[in-house]
């Protein structure tokens, strides 16, 4: 997509993600309810701006990646996890989404990890086929795992190695 980049978050990009991050909200991605008033800060804990790259389209924030590590164990640093992802939905279906998780792949890479995995709800077929399509291979699945919109829903883990 033209006029596209994918930089580091900066703070100044929380309200555009915090609106980012409500108007993508869905139970084909979202295992907590709907975000309700009053908000939560989109940077938080150990989430904040570092763990993020956005892509950015003619000057406005229209996705992001979360990136961190799986768990706090020191045994676990050379795994990183792609813990959230989004795209606004008018730019859609124009590789936005595929370069987040390639950026997010080069990052883990630059962090120095290993292998970099992800969570994908077993209904979110687009998701899932991007992923496989950049090489993540699904690893293992919880049956019914969430209850969601009326409905049981897989989590499935999928990962690849970065060596």
């Amino acid at each position: 997509m033209p006029n596209l980049s994918i930089r580091a978050a900066h703070p100044s990009d929380e309200r555009e993600l915090v609106l980012l991050d409500r108007d993508t909200w869905s139970y084909l991605h979202a295992v907590s309810p709907p975000p309700q008033p009053p908000y939560e800060p989109f940077f938080r804990g150990r989430f904040g701006p570092s763990a993020h790259l956005v892509a950015e389209h003619e000057g406005r924030v229209v996705g992001y990646v979360r990136l961190g590590c799986p768990t706090e164990l020191a045994s676990h640093t050379h795994v990183q996890q792609i813990l959230g992802l989004a795209v606004s939905e008018e730019v859609r279906g124009r590789g936005i989404g595929r370069a987040l998780v390639r950026a997010a792949v080069q990052e883990a890479r630059d962090r120095g990890a290993r292998r970099i995995t992800l969570r994908v709800l077993g209904n979110n077929t687009t998701a899932r086929v991007l992923y496989e399509s950049e090489g993540f291979v699904v690893e293992g699945v919880q049956p019914e795992e969430f209850f969601l919109g009326g409905r049981y829903v897989d989590d499935v883990l999928m990962g690849r190695s970065l060596l």
